[in-house]
């Protein structure tokens, strides 16, 4: 596959909205293995349950679901394996430095191709009490009662 400017979004964790508070973002790269850069070109590729951890001043993304490519026969890999991430030195120390504090931890966003590499974007977020989700999902539905009655006063 030729590197073109192919920047779409292959997975995204829907629910880290839902869940925490992001405060901050980072793009990554990922180590894949032969088969898995097909697979996630094919979009079979799952976040939700994903989760970073920094081991050794390095960067793992664990729990991240990716198929076992369809032609792919004995070369397949494991689905759950921990895959590496590319980053810089000083982005992992900053990323300890904010994870140190009391109830932040690091997600992945979304996953897409850039440039034909296959690219993470993380983020630092802190956890969402169940009062918080309550009142986030009460203005969401305001304001969709808000849009219903501004779209139904627009029709008359």
């Amino acid at each position: 596959m030729a590197k073109g400017n192919d920047n779409r979004v292959l997975a995204q964790n829907k629910k880290a909205g839902h869940d925490y508070f992001i405060e901050d973002t980072l793009e990554a790269g990922i180590v894949l293995q032969g088969t898995e850069i097909k697979s996630v070109r094919n979009g079979k590729v799952q976040l939700r349950d994903a989760f970073i951890r920094i081991r050794n001043n390095e960067a793992w993304i664990s729990n991240m679901h990716i198929s076992p490519y369809e032609q792919g026969n004995r070369y397949n890999h494991d689905p759950l394996r921990a895959r590496k991430l590319l980053l810089h030195k000083k982005q992992i120390s900053q990323l300890i430095g904010k994870t140190k504090e009391e109830g932040f931890s690091i997600i992945p966003l979304k996953m897409y191709v850039k440039n034909g590499y296959a690219k993470v974007l993380i983020g630092v977020a802190k956890g969402k009490k169940k009062y918080d989700k309550r009142e986030d999902l009460k203005k969401k539905e305001h304001k969709r009662e808000m849009e219903r009655a501004f779209k139904a006063k627009q029709q008359y």
